[in-house]
């Protein structure tokens, strides 16, 4: 049975794994690696919980710090980890500086490398996630492309041998686990109604670490005279309290970050959703959410092609226009897969052992 060693580190990459394991381990015998990128309950241990994770064979207790210092940090620890466990492939998900770890520590000792959500690109190479995945498509060895976009985004790089459109990891989780969602009672808890209020989150550093845009966000939801719910990510709280932005908060319904499943089932139920984050723009139109989206730009294009996702930066004029005239009611094309993204991914992996 192959041996795959599996490397996660970050609240999204939970929620990835989640669908993934499940079938990995039908075909595979995996070794999970919890880097420890992000550490606190609600960020990290809750999701193993709540999702039925297989608890990490590894924490390497990384924590946080400076790009290079995590990123120099995480190489250190897989490096031994590799060494021990002897994969024959090394997955690793997303754009996270646990991501380029992952794939850097096991292309020099030459372990395969697959990537997961493969072939995004933002082109904004301010970011780090865009120079993270656009390393790790490089010195892949199977890439899994959540769209059709993705493929051809490869191609367009030259990068088309083992690249392969299997869907997207998360459109299998919320399929899976919006039924518990449904159970949820986040609303009552709350005290709020389904469709009676905006779900906001940002947590970007783009956003979150320059006072003037962090300010013009919080400033203009918070004068929009609607009701904005805000699970707080700890960046951002802790900037918020940096740049003496507190009065800011006092129209919000600010609360901690949420499980998975209650945040699945406060996008359901929103009116709409204000966000940094790729994942949950991809959530908000797999629910049938409209989604307004406090960047530039995005990778997730096919969600803004197709009327349901508008993108406004931190421009208050944008954001103001978009909540009384961004009410789309089109279809959704099916642009995310069919939900079986974990099944293929597993017998992708399997090679020549997989016959179709």
């Amino acid at each position: 049975m192959p041996k795959i060693v599996t490397v996660v580190g970050a609240r999204p990459q939970f929620i990835k794994v989640a669908p993934v394991s499940r079938e990995l381990r039908r075909f595979h015998q995996e070794v999970l690696v919890h880097t420890g990128q992000h550490y606190d309950y609600l960020m990290s241990e809750v999701f193993f919980v709540e999702l039925g994770l297989p608890r990490p064979d590894y924490h390497l207790g990384v924590g946080s710090g400076s790009h290079g210092r995590q990123t120099a940090g995480m190489l250190t620890a897989l490096e031994d980890v590799f060494l021990k466990e002897k994969p024959d492939w090394v997955l690793v998900y997303g754009d996270t500086n646990s991501t380029l770890a992952g794939a850097i520590a096991a292309v020099k000792l030459h372990i395969p490398v697959a990537h997961i959500e493969a072939g995004l690109r933002s082109f904004n190479r301010r970011m780090p996630e865009e120079i993270n995945r656009i390393v790790v498509d490089h010195i892949a060895n199977i890439l899994f492309c959540p769209t059709e976009n993705a493929v051809a985004m490869l191609a367009r790089e030259g990068v088309t041998e083992g690249v392969h459109f299997v869907g997207d990891v998360m459109y299998d989780a919320i399929l899976s686990f919006t039924p518990k969602a449904d159970q949820s009672d986040i609303l009552t808890r709350l005290g709020i109604e389904p469709g009676k209020y905006w779900l906001a989150t940002v947590h970007r550093p783009e956003n979150t670490d320059r006072p003037q845009r962090l300010e013009s966000i919080l400033g203009t939801l918070s004068e929009l005279g609607i009701p904005v719910i805000l699970p707080l990510h700890p960046r951002t709280a802790k900037k918020i309290i940096e740049f003496s932005l507190t009065s800011l908060l006092k129209n919000f319904g600010v609360i901690e970050p949420v499980s998975y499943i209650e945040m699945i089932a406060l996008e359901k139920n929103a009116c709409g959703i204000f966000t940094d984050s790729g994942g949950m723009q991809k959530e908000a139109y797999i629910l049938g959410v409209p989604c307004i989206t406090l960047r530039d730009e995005t990778e997730w294009v096919e969600t803004v092609k197709s009327g349901w996702n508008m993108l406004v930066g931190a421009n208050p004029e944008l954001i103001k226009q978009a909540v009384r005239q961004f009410h789309p009611r089109g279809p959704r094309p099916a642009v995310f897969g069919r939900g079986k993204a974990g099944l293929e991914i597993a017998k992708l992996l399997l090679g020549d052992d997989y016959a179709t």
